[in-house]
């Protein structure tokens, strides 16, 4: 559904986000079970996630160990007491008839985000609460011979460890969602809290979306938007419901309060259910469950095993070595490059060069081979070994590139490659000038044409010195040596 271009320019999207990220634990949140993907359907299951009669959950330290540190990144208050409660509803996938969660008394509240924006300024993005709760199971609805008639559930995901992060209602688009939701996964991939592998269940996100007349001052009447399990079909889905909304408020409707499921095939969202409040939910405190206490002890240590965020990392980046912020995003996109960028600064000396390799000559050859920055057969002490020898003039850059290929081809060393390849500076000044000879014999016309004034084309002269000796010569020295022979 599109709007007049008049109309969307008129009206202002106001958007919240419900973020669910499972945490990246080997065990459920209340029982022993696995949390590894991909195992056979109702295998990684036990009493308890299932909800058989007697089975009592046993929190998991670890679970909310993540969680806080989950809340600390995010700049939440941690509250010192936080309780779990049993959320109330019926689903086919829900063995218990009830989900573990937290409801007035969450585990953190009150923090923020923030994030750039279109003119390159930032926007602060506040986020009210991050509380922890189990996962349900997954009903599968195709894929059998008899889906047309019954639906499957594989109940191994029931009790997994999740956070939900509610933010206010402060996104005014969705590229500020995208851009939200893209910080947020940075952070908790950096503290390896979630891998937020969206494919697999690990970052899943509903909408709230409502629109209003640009200077308004109350919301409008929202709809949560369900199934966006990709960055791209967010913002599809919300750039449809935007126009929706503002499409029907024009034609003199009013916008229902409901919740829609985005369709990706279509790309439209279609209404699923009414809007569900609270009080549908009959929350009560969870009975099997005391209290949640973090002490100011556990807190401290919590903190100090946290490593340096993306954010932090990126005006760090800018500040010491001086990369321009382009370079520091890239840089620091993923942790594992951003701490091997350091490695090779630290061994060659030069933060500039080491950022050119590893964003060029390096990242070319890893998407190449479609391997990870950690699976590089070039270690980032011998990368920085290469730039360092070129930077003192002990190879050519030329060279220094043909050495990496050999480097990332065999896992090998730059100088053992030099020598068992023979890839070394021609250092003798007679077999340079017999390289010289030979390139002036071979290229007459450019000879005279150099002799006749035109000065530019020593540069094809000195590249002839540089193909003949595969990238050996010194491209200073080949080009002294001809100007001594051509005049």
């Amino acid at each position: 559904m599109t709007a007049p271009p008049d109309a969307l320019a008129r009206y202002e999207p106001v958007i919240g986000l419900e973020v669910h990220v499972q945490l990246a634990t080997r065990t459920k949140i209340f029982c022993g079970c696995p949390t590894s993907f991909g195992a056979p359907p109702n295998t990684n299951v036990c009493p308890v996630c299932m909800g058989l009669p007697g089975a009592l959950p046993v929190l998991n330290r670890a679970a909310v160990e993540m969680a806080v540190k989950a809340a600390l990144a995010l700049r939440c208050r941690i509250n010192p007491v936080s309780r779990f409660a049993r959320k109330n509803y019926f689903y086919p996938d829900l063995p218990k008839g009830y989900q573990i969660s937290q409801y007035d008394q969450p585990l953190a509240e009150h923090g923020a985000v923030e994030i750039q924006v279109g003119d390159g300024g930032t926007r602060r993005i506040g986020v009210t609460r991050v509380h922890m709760e189990d996962d349900a199971g997954k009903s599968i609805h195709d894929g059998f011979r008899d889906s047309d008639a019954y639906t499957y559930v594989d109940l191994n995901r029931c009790g997994t460890p999740l956070i939900e992060i509610v933010t206010e209602p402060d996104l005014r688009g969705s590229e500020e969602a995208y851009a939200f939701l893209t910080e947020l996964k940075q952070m908790l991939q950096y503290l390896e809290v979630s891998t937020c592998d969206m494919e697999k269940g690990h970052l899943r996100c509903d909408a709230n979306v409502s629109v209003r007349l640009k200077g308004a001052e109350t919301f409008g009447t929202k709809a949560e938007v369900k199934n966006l399990n990709s960055f791209r079909f967010l913002k599809q889905a919300l750039d449809f419901e935007i126009a929706r909304q503002i499409s029907i408020i024009e034609s003199g409707e009013k916008v229902q309060q409901e919740t829609r499921l985005y369709n990706p095939a279509t790309g439209e969202t279609a209404s699923m259910r009414s809007k569900e409040h609270a009080h549908d939910y009959r929350y009560f405190p969870e009975p099997d469950l005391v209290p949640l206490r973090i002490s100011e002890a556990w807190l401290d240590e919590i903190r100090s095993g946290m490593v340096e965020l993306p954010r932090d990392k990126r005006n760090r980046f800018m500040r010491e070595y001086g990369l321009r912020e382009y370079d520091a995003d890239v840089l620091t996109a993923q942790r594992e490059t951003s701490e091997y960028f350091e490695r090779v600064v630290k061994a060659s000396g030069d933060a500039r060069a080491a950022a050119n390799w590893v964003m060029g000559d390096l990242a070319a050859a890893l998407k190449a081979e479609g391997a990870a920055i950690t699976e590089s057969p070039v270690s980032a002490e011998q990368l920085g070994e290469l730039i360092a020898m070129t930077l003192k003039g002990e190879i050519t850059g030329k060279l220094a590139k043909e050495i990496f290929a050999k480097m990332f081809a065999t896992g090998a060393p730059a100088r053992i490659v030099m020598d068992r390849e023979g890839l070394k500076p021609i250092s003798d000044s007679a077999a340079l000038e017999q390289l010289v000879n030979d390139v002036i014999a071979s290229n007459p016309k450019q000879v005279a044409q150099y002799r006749g004034g035109k000065i530019t084309v020593l540069g094809f002269l000195v590249g002839q010195v540089m193909k003949a000796s595969r990238g050996q010569a010194n491209p200073q020295t080949a080009q002294e040596i001809l100007k001594q022979k051509l005049s």
